[in-house]
Parts: structure tokens; sequence; C-alpha cells
């Protein structure tokens, strides 16, 4: 299976670098997670695509502003385990498509996406992102080495 196409609201999975991990001095991502991107736009002339990505996790938010809980049916349908996840507004990745991080879904050699948002859940991600990188309490992390 060739690599998908990226574009906002695309569930993959990503070697995602989280802030606290940074600061210690890591470079690559502790654990692969799914992500969502929010943003696949075109970086220069040479087609390389620049993805901004937000990870979904179980872990419950320390502030409940900084998180999205995903509802148990868009789980089910993107065959994410039964757990309780959150997509994460205040923690974000950038890089080139399709970088070093992408990988592939376990137990599904050559399959890199579990499928799309749904429209209305994708809006309340990208809005909260939004709000949260307006108050300046939201942070993107390069992975390119920039």
């Amino acid at each position: 299976m060739s690599l998908p196409v990226p574009r906002p609201g695309l569930v993959i999975r990503y070697g995602f670098l989280w802030s606290n991990e940074e600061a210690k001095g890591a470079t690559e991502g502790s654990k692969d997670r799914p992500c969502a991107i929010v943003v696949a736009t075109r970086r220069d002339a040479n087609g390389e695509i620049d993805t901004i990505v937000a990870p979904i996790t179980h872990q419950p938010p320390d502030d409940p502003e900084a998180s999205i809980e995903m509802p148990a049916a868009t789980c089910r349908d993107l065959g994410l385990d039964s757990g309780r996840h959150w997509l994460r507004l205040d923690e974000l990745n950038r890089f080139a498509w399709p970088g070093y991080d992408l990988r592939p879904i376990p137990g599904e050699p050559g399959r890199y996406a579990y499928g799309m948002l749904p429209r209305g859940l994708f809006q309340q991600l990208r809005d909260g992102i939004l709000a949260r990188q307006k108050a300046r309490a939201g942070r993107i992390i390069s992975r390119d080495g920039e």
C-alpha cells in the first residue's frame, strides 16, 4: 500500500514528540500514536507538504481546556481501542510530509492511516487549536531540525 495523501482530519500513526520529551533533549518520540493532521499545505515549489499534527492520547487532561474527548463511536470507526481518547489542542508537531516518524498501524504493514475525523470533530479541533495559539497557550515542535 502507498502512503496516504495528507489532508486535514486524516488520522495517521506517528512518532509524536511531546514538549516535555524535547525539553529533556529527546529528538524522537517515546511512543508511536494516532495523530490527527491539522494542516497540510505545500511548503515550496519542490512539492514538500508542511504538515502539523495533534496527538490522540488516553491520558486524561490536567487542563480540560487543552483537550477534546473523542466520542466512542468515532474511536470505534477509526479502529482505535475501546479506551477513552483525547485530542490534544496544546501540543503539536510540524514536519515535512511524510517525514521519518510516519509509522504503519500495528499489525497492518503498509497501512499508515486510520481514517478521517468527522467534520464536526475536526472543526472543534481546529477552532480549539486556533484559540490556544491565539492565547499563546500551545506549543508546536518542529521535527525537521529547523
